[in-house]
């Protein structure tokens, strides 16, 4: 795996942070707040690590134990990455630190193989695989994997497969190549897990985030604040869809929170039904999928009536999977050979527009300045197409 970042601007320093977490004041999280914290809900966040002793992440973090296979070094974060994404699904702000969406919620981390790590670091990683059968077994309820791949794995699939029959919901980040590759993410491209885009503040998608079939969700994804590095001294503004994914994980465990007794389906239906959007409800969009992200709108309703529980509300997804520009399935024998990974640049956006028509509930952007498209990539044989238009 590795990390690639854009953009990067001056260091913020903890103290003046939180003012620059525009999504919050965005998604009304006083609102928010008062009808649930995500108190209750564990999120897995697979990633570079977790540091659990940032001011915002002290008491956040259940590790797993070292002594497993799975947790090697699991709270040792060498890139600052998994860090903020966990901050951002369930920092306290404490000690002017990063303020989670879900600040109840609690972070339980693991370490994958990553780029810029030694050759014998990289081999005392778990695999993904390893670590999703883990998780599935385990009492977390949602898996946030803000990191993408070009290319598919059988045995990641399999252990996906596992995580949903054991009711999990997965969330991952669709990738920030659109400007120059657009190749297909995964494991955002797998069938039952959710993959989230990036957007800018007029709800427009971000110019960096990919696009295709895959897309089912997205969220804020420019101008967001994250660890510069693993020093862990100051904050950088940074985006991409690995932090819109953290936000999409963090929004979940609100609801989860607040309905406990809801299955995964409904709960992810229920974000599907109340994202903001400006187009059919049947016919989702390559960029924004069904929309953007609004928990508010599922909690503030207290007769808000769920899904059937053992209904997929992604089922047509899940069954077509991913689909090139003239409708066929992707497959490995279609797919163009892989090229090098290039950083994006920028922060400008494209059309489509999500649907905003309750102005005091926009989730996107107040001020679109440059941005750090931070993602992780497996290495590996790629899948590499563009899409212009969602198949049925």
């Amino acid at each position: 795996m590795a990390i690639a970042a854009t953009g990067l601007a001056q260091p913020a320093s903890a103290a003046d942070i939180q003012s620059q977490q525009w999504y919050l004041s965005a998604m009304k999280v006083d609102e928010l707040w008062r009808k649930s914290t995500g108190e209750g809900v564990k999120v897995a966040v697979i990633d570079s690590g977790v540091n659990p002793e940032t001011s915002s992440l002290k008491g956040q973090v259940i590790p797993v134990g070292s002594s497993e296979a799975v947790g090697y070094k699991a709270t040792e974060d060498f890139d600052g990455h998994g860090t903020t994404m966990a901050e951002l699904i369930a920092g306290t702000g404490a000690g002017g630190g990063l303020k989670g969406l879900a600040p109840d919620a609690k972070i339980v981390p693991y370490r994958v193989a990553i780029q810029g790590q030694s050759e014998g670091e990289r081999q005392k990683a778990p695999d993904l695989a390893e670590v999703i059968r883990v998780v599935a077994d385990s009492d977390v309820k949602i898996i946030n994997m803000s990191f993408g791949a070009s290319f598919d794995d059988a045995e990641d699939l399999e252990a996906i497969k596992y995580a949903h029959s054991k009711g999990k919901l997965m969330f991952a980040s669709t990738g920030n190549d659109a400007e120059t590759k657009n190749l297909i993410g995964y494991p955002a491209a797998y069938p039952y897990v959710v993959g989230v885009a990036a957007s800018d503040e007029s709800g427009k998608v971000a110019k960096f985030s990919e696009h295709g079939n895959y897309v089912d969700l997205a969220a804020p994804g420019l101008n967001m604040p994250g660890w510069c590095d693993a020093t862990f001294r100051s904050y950088c503004d940074k985006g991409g869809t690995s932090a819109a994914t953290a936000l999409t994980s963090a929004s979940a465990a609100l609801i989860w929170s607040a309905h406990p007794d809801w299955t995964a389906n409904q709960v992810l239906a229920s974000l599907i039904d109340t994202a903001g959007r400006d187009w059919a409800r049947d016919d989702p969009s390559v960029y924004l999928g069904y929309g953007l992200i609004r928990p508010r709108k599922v909690l503030e309703n207290s007769d808000f009536t769920p899904a059937e529980a053992n209904t997929d509300p992604l089922a047509r997804e899940n069954a077509t999977g991913v689909l090139d520009e003239s409708g066929d399935p992707v497959t490995s024998s279609t797919a163009p050979s892989p090229q090098p990974s290039e950083e994006t640049s920028g922060s400008q956006a494209q059309q489509p527009v999500a649907s905003e028509k309750d102005a005091s509930d926009n989730t996107t952007l107040w001020v679109a300045l440059g941005a750090v498209a931070a993602v992780l990539v497996i290495g590996g044989g790629a899948f590499a197409v563009v899409r212009s238009r969602r198949g049925a």
